[in-house]
C-alpha cells in the first residue's frame, strides 16, 4: 500500500480536483475548495494512452488554473486509477462510491443509476434504510466482459461507418427492430454482420443493437432489482448518444407497467429517466465529495513529476523486470524464420494484346473483407482481389469485378466469365444477385482449394473476421 504524505505546513488547499481515468476516456474536473465552483472541466479519448492523457490534463490545469503541490487536493477513480493515483500522490477511490456519492448530492430524488462506460456497465439502486433514515445502495458492475458497454458500440460503427456527428443523433423510437445478441459482443458483430449482409440499413442496425444493450443490462445487472424512478443515466453512450436514451425511455417504463411501480401522475418517461448535466463527470465529481470527507492531509498533489518519469522510463523498466524470454534471441534466428514461412509471391498472369481471357470467378463474402479470384479453366489462378468490406455486399462484388476486369483489360486483353460461384457469409445473396452457378459451404470451398494446391495437406485453419475454422484431412479426405 502507498503511504500518502502528510499534509506539508506550506500547503493551503484552494482546489479539489477530480480525475476518472476510465477504459477508453479521461475526465478531469477541478472546483473551487470553498465554493464548490466548477473552475475547470474536459473529458477527451485515451486511445490506450491513459497516463499519457492523465499527463496532458495535469500539465494544462496547472497552467492554465494554477494547481500546484501547495494548493490542491487530488482524488481518482476509474478502471485506470489505481496505476496513476500513487505517482501524483492522490487518493483512489473506487467508482461505485464516486458515483453514488454525486448523485446523492446532485440528485437526491433519483433512485436508479445506470451508467455505460467505454469497457463496463453500471446499475445502482437506492433504497430507502428506515433504520438511518438514509438510502442505502444495491450496487452491480460488470467490468469483466465488453458486452453491453460502449465498447460494443465503437466496434459495429467501426463496420457502419457512421459519422461521429451523425451516430450522436441516431434515434431509436420509430425504427424498425431485428434480433441482436446482447450478452457479447462478438455475437452483436456476427448478427449485425449477417443482418448487414442482406442489405439492412445502418440505423435499422445500430437501433436494433442500442436495444440489445439496454435488454442485457435491464435482465443482468439489474439482479432481480427493479430501476425506480427516478433514473438517472449515466456514461458517455448515455450522454452523446439520443438513441441510447431513447431506449432505455422505451424499455424501462414496460417493466414499471409489468410490476406496477408507481410514478408521478402525468409524467413522462423522459423526465423520470434523463441525463443530467455533466453526467459524464459524476464520477470525477463523486471522488471530490469523497476526500471532503476524508483528512485533510490525504490526497495533497505532489505534482506531475513522478508520472512522467514513469511514462519515459518507469514503464519501461517494469517490462523488462517481468517480461520472459523472447520468441528469438537474435536477429539471425528471426531472418531464417521469415524465409523458412515466407509465402510465395504471387505473380498474376500476363496475356497477349487482343486476346479473350476466358475463365471463373470465385467470389468469397466475408464478415469483414471480400475477396475474388479469376481462374483459367485448368484451375490455374490468372489474378485476384480483396478489400475490406463497406457494409454492403453487393456494392463489394461489382468492385471485385471491376478489380478483376482491370486487370485484364489493362493488359489491352478482353475478359469472357465462363461461370461464377460464391461462398462466405454472402453466398446465398451473391448467388442469387449474380445469377451464380454455385454457392459453396466455406468448409467445403476451404478443402477444395487446399487439395488443389498442396499435394498432401494435413490441415487446414481458416481465422476469420467472425468465425474461426479447423480442417483436419487424412488422405485427401476431411477426417
Amino acid at each position: 500500500m502507498h503511504d500518502h504524505h502528510a499534509k506539508a505546513h506550506d500547503h493551503q488547499t484552494r482546489f479539489m480536483v477530480g480525475l476518472d481515468v476510465g477504459s477508453t476516456t479521461v475526465k478531469a474536473i477541478v472546483v473551487d475548495a470553498a465554493t464548490d465552483k466548477i473552475l475547470w472541466q474536459d473529458y477527451q479519448r485515451h486511445e490506450t494512452r491513459q497516463p499519457e492523457k492523465t499527463l496532458e490534463f495535469l500539465r494544462r490545469i496547472e497552467a492554465e488554473v494554477g494547481v500546484n503541490r501547495h494548493n490542491t487536493r487530488m482524488f481518482v477513480t476509474g478502471s485506470g486509477g489505481t496505476g496513476i493515483a500513487y505517482l501524483i500522490d492522490a487518493k483512489f477511490v473506487q467508482e461505485v462510491t464516486a458515483v453514488s456519492l454525486a448523485v446523492e448530492k446532485l440528485h437526491p430524488e433519483v433512485y436508479s443509476v445506470v451508467e455505460l462506460g467505454g469497457q463496463d456497465a453500471k446499475i445502482i439502486v437506492f433504497k430507502d434504510d428506515e433504520g438511518t433514515g438514509r438510502k442505502k445502495k444495491i450496487p452491480s458492475m460488470n467490468d469483466k466482459c465488453a458486452g453491453g458497454t460502449g465498447a460494443v458500440i465503437d466496434k459495429i460503427n467501426a463496420k457502419l461507418k457512421i459519422p461521429p456527428k451523425q451516430l450522436c443523433e441516431q434515434g431509436y423510437n420509430g425504427i424498425k427492430l431485428h434480433k441482436v445478441a446482447g450478452k457479447c459482443g462478438v455475437f452483436a458483430e456476427t448478427d449485425i454482420n449477417s443482418l448487414q449482409k442482406v442489405g439492412t440499413p445502418p440505423d435499422e442496425l445500430m437501433a436494433s443493437l442500442f436495444d440489445a444493450i439496454v435488454l442485457q443490462n435491464l435482465s443482468v445487472l439489474t439482479r432481480g432489482n427493479t430501476l425506480k424512478p427516478h433514473v438517472l443515466l449515466l456514461g458517455g453512450p448515455n450522454s452523446f448518444i439520443r438513441g441510447m436514451r431513447e431506449a432505455w425511455q422505451a424499455n424501462i417504463p414496460r417493466i414499471w407497467e409489468d410490476r406496477k411501480v408507481e410514478i408521478p401522475e402525468g409524467a413522462k418517461p423522459e423526465d423520470l429517466i434523463k441525463v443530467p448535466q455533466n453526467a459524464q463527470y459524476f464520477a470525477a465529481l463523486g471522488s471530490i465529495e469523497f476526500g471532503k470527507g476524508e483528512e485533510d492531509c490525504l490526497g495533497c498533489y505532489c505534482g506531475h513529476e513522478k508520472l512522467q518519469h514513469y511514462i519515459e522510463h518507469g514503464r519501461q523498466e517494469e517490462k523488462a523486470k517481468s517480461g520472459g524470454k523472447g520468441l528469438v534471441s537474435n536477429s539471425g534466428e528471426l531472418d531464417d524464420f521469415r524465409v523458412q514461412y515466407r509465402r510465395k509471391e504471387f505473380t498474376p498472369a500476363t496475356f497477349q494484346k487482343n486476346s479473350v481471357v476466358a475463365g471463373f470467378v470465385g467470389v468469397d463474402g466475408g464478415s469483414t473483407s471480400t475477396k475474388a479470384v479469376l481462374l483459367n479453366e485448368e484451375g490455374d489462378i490468372l489474378c485476384k482481389a480483396y478489400q475490406l468490406s463497406n457494409g454492403n455486399p453487393i456494392q463489394d462484388t461489382i468492385d471485385m469485378f471491376e478489380n478483376l476486369r482491370g486487370q485484364v483489360e489493362s493488359q489491352n486483353a478482353k475478359l469472357e466469365v465462363l461461370g461464377v460461384a460464391t461462398t462466405g457469409y454472402a453466398k446465398d445473396m451473391l448467388k442469387e444477385v449474380l445469377k451464380a452457378d454455385v454457392a459453396l459451404v466455406e468448409t467445403v470451398a476451404h478443402t477444395e482449394s487446399a487439395l488443389k494446391f498442396y499435394d498432401d495437406p494435413h490441415v487446414v485453419v481458416d481465422l476469420g473476421g467472425q468465425d474461426i475454422k479447423l480442417i483436419m484431412l487424412h488422405n485427401r479426405r476431411v477426417k
